[in-house]
């Protein structure tokens, strides 16, 4: 069960990165999907989340900046980050409810992508 988190990069302030998760083709469907962001030392925060009816609610930091969605048949999540600031500086991870085959039946867990390194330069 895997989901993996790509698009991470450098970019000056005030620019835009688009970050994508997507999911093996050991993945049935996935439920909720949230990103979340990590700097060292500090706890993961949780960034945005989005439901598979596409409701979504995002962190008061990113808020009118940072836009969640996804692709429910290409069974990938996207993080359309704008106005970056140095702040925005982080690890960011995907997280999604995901429907797979677990111990022999349909079942849901939990699962991460790998980090994706965002770096904004001031």
């Amino acid at each position: 069960v895997q989901l993996q988190a790509f698009g991470g990069g450098l970019v000056q302030a005030g620019g835009s990165l688009r970050l994508s998760c997507a999911a093996s083709e050991m993945i049935f469907s996935i439920n909720d999907m949230a990103w979340y962001r990590q700097t060292a030392g500090k706890q993961r925060e949780l960034v945005a989340t989005i439901t598979s009816g596409g409701d979504t609610t995002y962190a008061d930091s990113v808020k009118g900046r940072f836009t969640i969605s996804r692709d429910n048949a290409k069974k990938t999540a996207y993080l359309q980050m704008s106005s970056l600031k140095p702040e925005d500086t982080a690890v960011y991870y995907c997280y999604g409810e995901v429907v797979t085959i677990v111990a022999g039946a349909w079942g849901t867990l939990g699962a991460w992508g790998q980090g994706t390194q965002v770096t904004v330069s001031s």
